[in-house]
């Protein structure tokens, strides 16, 4: 039993941490408490089901810190990128899936591997003994919120998170509409056409503000505070900072051309992503909101396309709890109170999918060192698993700890390279250049199959 490492939350910082474990030789049982127990946001029972998006962004290894950590995650093995690959649909230059086919994929080999077993329960205490995982994201249960919370003697921090609206592909006006990638980014002419674009002029914007401020939204229940995370704002509350700033966010018109009327420069551009692999189902990118059903459907069918639209999945918004890990969690992502409990994921204060199933990565790794008996060498600093960790486990002001997704900001400066915008390209190379170099020594000194 001591040699078994527990796993509780089968999302992809779970999924991720048990493949690496198991992979090295290690028992592993997952303790899944869906479909028995069921949160807001969750459809299914499956592993590393995509609640949100079904991107796991950029694929850019070169000038992109998040392609940067997609390429040490598939340098690690890992199973969240490989199945990624595997059911990736076009989406320009980013990394998008069929969220069914891909969390199906990965289920599948998950509960194929001779050692891994999946426990269909919830934990609701801390564990005593043994070596723990704790991965359950974003939308830990209250039962399991509360003993974390008696543990360190803390209220569990909190943010709001929204989800998008997904819409039935044969409901989009494409006498409106039309598909192309900003920039006409991609390799192939599928994935220059990767995304579907609804233009407006600006009475049309003007108008779709105005409905969208005025538009009944969810309230919260009493007692609940929590601010949002800038990564995921609802589209209403980035619409009250300014009537311009999405015209400058998820409805910017750069670098798309009207296929209908080219010489026609819209004023503001509404996208939508493939979000499975037949092609039927489209989210609306950028478009996390909190309004109720009723006015969803009648604000957003005044975008030009979707006048018509049919939608399969409303939006909505949950509160989301996270460790103040700088505080809590030592180096190795252990509770410093408790360190026979690791914790990995969207808990520690990272956010998004791919560094979520990256903490999962770190975590079960270390977890196989300790178990093994094996001295582990600190991820360095310089690669992006070792800036995110480096960030959550003390890099970051404890006063005002907040989510964070992987970027640049993060990395340690290169000396004698020019900073600003015209220096980026160079300086982004430079640094991935560094971190790959850095995380395939890492890599290097552990017994564990790449």
């Amino acid at each position: 039993m001591t040699q078994t490492l527990h796993i509780v939350g089968g999302g992809m910082a779970g999924s991720e941490a048990a493949w690496q474990a198991a992979q090295a030789g290690i028992d592993v049982v997952i303790h899944e408490m869906r479909p028995g127990v069921e949160t807001f946001a969750h459809r299914t029972g499956k592993l590393a089901e995509m609640v949100c998006s079904n991107s796991f962004r950029s694929d850019d290894d070169e000038q992109n810190a998040v392609g940067l950590l997609h390429w040490e995650m598939r340098r690690a093995g890992g199973i969240v990128m490989r199945m990624a690959q595997e059911n990736r649909l076009p989406a320009g230059g980013a990394l998008a899936v069929d969220r069914d086919a891909f969390s199906q994929a990965v289920t599948d080999a998950l509960r194929a591997h001779p050692r891994i077993a999946v426990s269909d329960e919830e934990i609701t205490a801390l564990p005593d003994d043994g070596h723990w995982i704790i991965a359950t994201g974003p939308l830990t249960s209250d039962a399991l919120g509360r003993a974390i919370a008696a543990e360190t003697g803390t209220d569990a921090l909190a943010f709001f998170d929204a989800i998008a609206p997904i819409v039935h592909a044969d409901s989009i006006d494409m006498g409106v509409a039309w598909m192309q990638s900003r920039y006409d980014k991609g390799d192939t002419e599928e994935e220059r056409r990767a995304y579907v674009n609804c233009p407006m002029t600006k009475p049309q914007y003007e108008a779709f503000i105005d409905a969208l401020l005025a538009a009944e939204k969810t309230e919260f229940h009493a007692g609940e505070t929590a601010g949002y995370f800038d990564g995921c704002l609802p589209i209403e509350v980035m619409a009250e900072r300014g009537r311009e700033t999405l015209r400058f966010g998820p409805m910017k018109p750069i670098g798309l051309t009207n296929a209908h009327a080219p010489d026609d420069k819209a004023y503001a551009v509404v996208q939508l992503r493939r979000d499975n692999a037949l092609g039927t189902l489209y989210n609306i990118v950028g478009f996390q909101t909190k309004m109720k059903y009723g006015a969803q459907t009648e604000v957003l069918r005044m975008i030009p396309g979707l006048q018509d639209a049919r939608f399969a999945r409303l939006g909505g918004i949950h509160r989301n709890t996270f460790l103040n890990s700088p505080t809590l969690l030592d180096a190795q992502m252990r509770l410093r109170s408790r360190p026979n409990i690791r914790f990995a994921g969207q808990i520690t204060g990272v956010e998004g999918y791919v560094e979520s199933a990256a903490m999962g990565l770190a975590a079960g790794r270390m977890a196989v060192a300790e178990i093994l008996g094996h001295a582990l060498p600190d991820i360095p600093q310089d690669t992006a698993h070792g800036a995110l960790i480096h960030h959550i486990t003390g890099g970051a002001e404890a006063r005002s700890f907040q989510p964070m997704n992987v970027n640049f900001g993060l990395f340690r400066p290169i000396e004698g390279l020019k900073g600003g915008r015209r220096g980026r390209k160079d300086r982004y190379k430079a640094y991935t250049d560094r971190a790959k170099s850095a995380w395939d020594g890492w890599l290097a000194t552990q017994e564990v199959p790449a």
